[in-house]
């Protein structure tokens, strides 16, 4: 690491910054910093995959803002065995945010001003993957971003800045997405030029307040109606779009993407009511009401307009499993 102490007066607008990142979260920070006039002198994100349902191959988010803005971009299928590139462009700092890849040590290295990460949580909780989802899932009032100090621990570096976000009731993955991309923009303009001129020299995080969390698994996106209807409504908003969730109702996968919790008592499983209003289903405690609903193959739908064309799909009183 270098020396905190002999650097001063240093602009962080003149560094040359290397950005890692993938998603669309961080899509939308690195176009906000580009605008803002940093000096983005390349971008590392994971290679581009199969998308929607005609599974076509598209740029990632990061990457087609990279393109966008004539900014060189590497794809190593596995950074740490695939980093010299980096040796070449030589940056003044490393910013991530999302990337998906652990970074190895040798590339953590290169640097003269370091490594820096924008994590989804408050460190010291929600250390891993999927931080956002797990705020969600949780069903907590705020999270934030923590603009931290890259170490060969996971998430586990000195925190220099934090930016808290509100979660309203309100909230899905979609809109907290856009929400901590403000806060990460924010964090590097409130952070980063004391972080560089040795202002800000960081405090270390308190193991014993630690909280991990692990990706999702495919197990974890199907709604068990055994559970309560909080629990599901908040594992619905949580996993609204990345990568989805579902009920299994006649051997049918059915993704729903929005719901309400609703005040009444029904049987586990039981369809209370189903019309253009919602598919109201009993679970382990009061019901959830479907907002939106999507068949395989089909588009998600508003539940008034998948009503028009499935009116016997789900009957009252029917148990589904």
């Amino acid at each position: 690491m270098y020396n905190l102490d002999m650097i001063s007066k240093i602009d962080s607008k003149k560094i040359k910054i290397l950005w890692l990142g993938t998603p669309l979260i961080s899509a939308i920070v690195l176009e906000k910093l580009i605008k803002a006039g940093f000096n983005i002198v390349g971008v590392v994100a994971q290679i581009d995959k199969p998308v929607g349902r005609k599974k076509e191959v598209l740029p990632v988010p990061t990457k087609a803002v990279a393109l966008k803005y004539k900014i060189n971009v590497y794809q190593p299928i596995k950074i740490r065995l695939d980093y010299e590139f980096v040796k070449e462009i030589n940056p003044d700092l490393i910013l991530t945010l999302a990337y998906g890849q652990i970074i190895p040590q040798g590339l953590l290295d290169i640097p003269k001003y370091g490594c820096l990460n924008l994590h989804g949580s408050l460190l010291p909780q929600y250390r891993g993957a999927a931080p956002m989802q797990y705020s969600l899932l949780n069903g907590d009032k705020k999270t934030g971003i923590t603009l931290m100090e890259m170490v060969d621990k996971m998430d586990a570096g000195r925190m220099f800045l934090k930016e808290e976000v509100e979660i309203t009731d309100d909230d899905n993955l979609d809109s907290l997405t856009l929400k901590m991309a403000d806060a990460a923009y924010n964090a590097v303009i409130n952070g980063l030029d004391d972080y560089l001129n040795g202002i800000n020299k960081g405090v270390e995080q308190d193991e014993s307040l630690v909280t991990l969390t692990a990706k999702i698994k495919p197990e974890d996106q199907v709604i068990n109606f055994n559970n309560t209807a909080i629990s599901i409504h908040n594992k619905i908003r949580a996993l609204t779009t990345d990568p989805g969730c579902f009920f299994v109702a006649n051997g049918i996968n059915f993704r729903v993407a929005s719901s309400k919790v609703v005040d009444i008592k029904c049987d586990i499983g039981k369809v209370y009511q189903y019309d253009k209003t919602g598919l109201y289903i009993g679970t382990g405690e009061k019901v959830i009401q479907i907002l939106t609903i999507q068949k395989p193959g089909k588009k998600m739908m508003a539940i008034k307009d998948f009503y028009n064309g499935n009116q016997s799909l789900f009957l009252k009183n029917d148990i589904l499993k």
